[in-house]
């Protein structure tokens, strides 16, 4: 029998789409009562349950949906769900969902204008927009990349091209050794860039930070005197406002200082922080960021945009381009420097309509909705760090400068290995309970939780029952 051609009929298309939209509302209506991490699933779980050969035939869509259902809906971490805590807690709200609902029907490719002129455009609106609920200067050009780590690679490479113009030509062989530097918390896509552009593991250096683990700008001045005096051509520095393991903010406007005396470009990840800008009472913690060369936000961490979003600003996109732009006869259109096109600003030529979510986003909930939101959060997990301050047995291990806690489980009478392996057990048993979901880091050597608040419909109700269930976890460890 001669298979079918062509795609589902529409009014099939319309039931399903019908039946997979309810399927989602009532997901997003009734997620508080999933649990957050699965029960008792191992390694392999999943697939054992969906294994077989490939389909030779079609299937009905209706017995995939269901497949979904049954086996995969159950395997998942909801990341979406108000007590997920772990990582930099996200969500993706009812604006955002229907863009990227939309984007995949229409699934352009806005690699160049003329592929899609309005996908291009409208990216450029959007984050104009962004910018200036930011606070920051129109001299900053936007694009859209998938994640932070990608948009950081993309400005070091920038970076590269300013500090050796050449390298687009010969490549660094031969060339005097270079060198990023960041602070000892800061993320680690950004020694993966470092590698990832040619400069080694020795191109990267940590550079020590205060008591409440922010870079301290005089180490930075130091480790780059003693480059320079070694040969070491100092490349870029790339400051954080929102540390992975406390969400610090370095003081960016005295590692600019600092930065510009040895002309080394200047990346801010403010992936996580970044949206906190929109807050008048913290504009003072993002002071200097204005003049940094390249920033990155990730609407896709606090901006309740679904995964993936991330974009990166520029001061000079012209060195951006410089680094990336290779146009074959088969991509150049008439329309030459009178238009923006996307794919000269990185490594990707396809480029999804990321901007569609975040535009819907923007209009739907206005700077001042998106502002009463982050501000919320930062109130619950300050409101979390004073229930660990007076809890016995219980440290909190960092400031709390925005959505994140760090804190651990210290009974009297245990020494730090102790406490070590009873904070690991910890974590493991809370989410082992599928109330909530945290996650570890390491502070001083030691182990310690990291819990952080950023859904869209996280309250202190779900705080509260998050701390309890820690503190119930907690005493049976110790206990047993």
């Amino acid at each position: 029998m001669e298979p079918t051609l062509g795609d589902l009929p529409p009014e099939e298309f319309r039931r399903l789409a019908r039946e997979v939209a309810d399927w989602m509302a009532t997901y997003l209506e009734e997620i508080d009562g999933q649990r957050v991490y699965p029960d008792a699933l191992e390694p392999g779980d999943v697939r054992r349950a969906l294994a077989g050969p490939p389909p030779e035939e079609p299937e009905e869509m209706d017995e995939i949906l269901a497949d979904f259902r049954r086996e995969v809906v159950p395997g998942l971490t909801h990341w979406n769900h108000p007590a997920f805590f772990g990582f930099f807690a996200i969500s993706a709200s009812g604006p955002g969902i229907l863009g990227e609902m939309l984007a995949a029907a229409l699934n352009v490719n806005a690699l160049v204008w003329r592929g899609s002129p309005a996908a291009t455009e409208l990216e450029e609106l959007t984050l104009d927009w962004l910018r200036s609920m930011l606070g920051l200067p129109e001299v900053f050009d936007g694009t859209i990349n998938d994640t932070a780590s990608t948009s950081t690679l993309y400005a070091l490479a920038a970076a590269r091209e300013r500090a050796y113009p050449e390298v687009g030509r010969q490549g660094l062989f031969g060339q005097p050794p270079g060198r990023v530097y960041a602070s000892e918390q800061a993320h680690s896509s950004v020694e993966k860039a470092v590698m990832a552009l040619g400069l080694g593991r020795n191109g990267y250096r940590a550079v020590a930070t205060d008591d409440d683990f922010r870079m301290d700008p005089e180490a930075l001045r130091q480790a780059m005197e003693e480059d320079v005096a070694a040969g070491i051509r100092p490349m870029a520095v790339v400051p954080t406002l929102g540390t992975t393991s406390t969400t610090a903010l370095d003081p960016v406007d005295r590692v600019v200082e600092v930065a510009c005396a040895y002309d080394a470009w200047v990346h801010v990840d403010a992936a996580y922080g970044g949206p906190a800008a929109l807050l008048p009472e913290l504009r003072s913690h993002f002071q200097g960021w204005e003049r940094a060369d390249s920033i990155v936000v990730n609407p896709h961490k606090w901006l309740f945009t679904p995964v993936d979003c991330s974009v990166l600003y520029c001061q000079e996109p012209e060195t951006l381009v410089r680094a990336f732009s290779l146009v074959p006869a088969y991509l150049r259109t008439p329309e030459g420097d009178r238009v923006k096109n996307l794919m000269d600003y990185g490594v990707a030529l396809g480029r999804r309509f990321r901007s569609l979510k975040l535009w819907f986003i923007l209009r739907a909930f206005g700077r001042t909705g998106l502002a009463a939101r982050i501000r919320h959060h930062i109130h619950l997990a300050r409101h979390l760090a004073e229930w660990i301050d007076v809890e016995p047995g219980w440290e909190r291990m960092a400031p709390v400068p925005l959505g994140l806690v760090v804190f651990r489980y210290a009974p009297e009478g245990t020494d730090e290995a102790e406490r070590d392996e009873l904070n690991r057990a910890l974590i493991e048993a809370a989410n082992a309970s599928g109330e909530l979901f945290v996650g570890p880091t390491e502070l001083g050597g030691h182990v310690v939780i990291r819990l952080s608040v950023g859904n869209i419909k996280t309250t202190e109700e779900h705080l509260s029952r998050a701390w309890r269930v820690l503190r119930e976890e907690a005493a049976k460890l110790f206990e047993g």
